[in-house]
């Protein structure tokens, strides 16, 4: 659901780009609370995987393909601020690197793709884990619902900044049904790779995903024919596991899913694009600015090999992700241990 420079306005585009800084600059304060030793690790770790399942376009109708949008599993797994940095990480290496996604439609892409859908992933996810069991298969159930409802949330989103600010007289109601009608579609891919990724987290290191903390119930005993709580035990050693194994797992699934399994993805254009090219939306979409990248449109300049082309920017892509998410979730990270540390009061001042 990359937008193109040239289908948004400019007054609106940039009222988009306002938002989204906006929010950055909100989610930049809201994941310092969030990143711990667990997850700062893990954040950047997330992006990476994110932009490798991105590269996998799965058919969901005749000539139409999808693929993740990761909000709401960037959500789940690191929490939602995190979340919101992981995708916009994301997002700009995209525009920047790959020529997918215009340059001037960053904050549309950014408050479509990144903003919206975790934010309606979280808040469906926090409300169906209050009511459901305290089990790992919530987890997974609520995981499931949650991104399926955030895909053609992100189409309403789009639908209606394309009603403001369209640059082409199409008809809004056309646009609308046709976005949220394929996107509920993909959705349903969308929800399958987040349950599938969240489950397999949960089943080795439940530790390790935002969304569970809290699961399990506390012990009650049965004390004179009543139940009450259990002392409170001594936290699990799991706590202080390292997450050395499932990052290095996780970076070698990102770059196999990037650099080889990526060429089998579905050629065919996502759900944007069929809706752009039929409804003539497309009419006014500009070249993007970053065109002859030597990485634009997930090949490597110069190299003829369509598989080795793709598989290499696949790779770099990777790369560059994890790098650039994981400086900034480090950075995020020490000056939250800089802000503790500055405000811890001295012993020698205690009373």
């Amino acid at each position: 659901m990359h937008v193109p420079d040239g289908f948004i306005n400019a007054p609106v585009s940039a009222v988009a780009g306002v938002v989204a800084a906006g929010a950055v600059a909100v989610s930049l304060k809201g994941a310092r609370r969030e990143l711990d030793e667990k997850t700062a690790p893990l954040a950047g770790l997330v992006a990476a995987f994110i932009f490798a399942v991105q590269m996998l376009n799965f058919p969901v109708a005749a000539g139409t393909s999808g693929h993740l949008l990761g909000g709401a599993l960037a959500a789940i797994l690191v929490g939602p601020y995190t979340g919101v940095l992981c995708v916009s990480v994301v997002l700009l290496m995209q525009g920047v690197l790959f020529a997918d996604g215009g340059l001037t439609a960053l904050g549309v892409n950014i408050s479509d793709m990144a903003i919206v859908t975790t934010v309606v992933a979280y808040l469906v996810f926090r409300g169906l884990v209050k009511v459901l069991p305290k089990k790992r298969r919530s987890i997974t159930v609520a995981s499931f619902t949650a991104a399926l409802l955030s895909v053609p949330a992100a189409a309403v989103a789009f639908t209606f900044m394309y009603a403001v600010g369209g640059t082409t007289d199409v008809s809004i109601g056309k646009v609308a049904t046709a976005m949220v009608g394929v996107h509920v579609l993909i959705g349903i891919g969308e929800a399958a790779i987040t349950a599938l990724t969240v489950g397999a987290v949960i089943a080795v290191r439940p530790d390790l995903v935002y969304g569970a903390r809290g699961l399990t119930q506390p012990l009650k005993l049965r004390v004179g024919g009543e139940l009450v709580d259990a002392p409170a035990a001594e936290p699990a050693p799991v706590a202080a596991r390292s997450t050395r194994k499932v990052w290095i797992a996780g970076i070698v699934t990102s770059l196999v899913l990037a650099g080889f399994v990526s060429f089998y993805a579905s050629a065919n254009p996502d759900g944007l694009e069929k809706v752009a090219h039929d409804k003539g939306i497309d009419k006014e979409a500009e070249e993007h600015a970053s065109a002859d990248s030597p990485l634009a449109d997930y090949g490597v300049k110069d190299i003829t090999d369509a598989r080795l082309s793709g598989g290499l920017a696949g790779i770099i892509g990777v790369g560059v992700t994890v790098v650039a998410g994981s400086a900034v979730f480090w950075a995020l990270r020490r000056r939250r241990t800089s802000d503790s540390s500055a405000t811890a009061v001295p012993e020698s001042e205690q009373v």
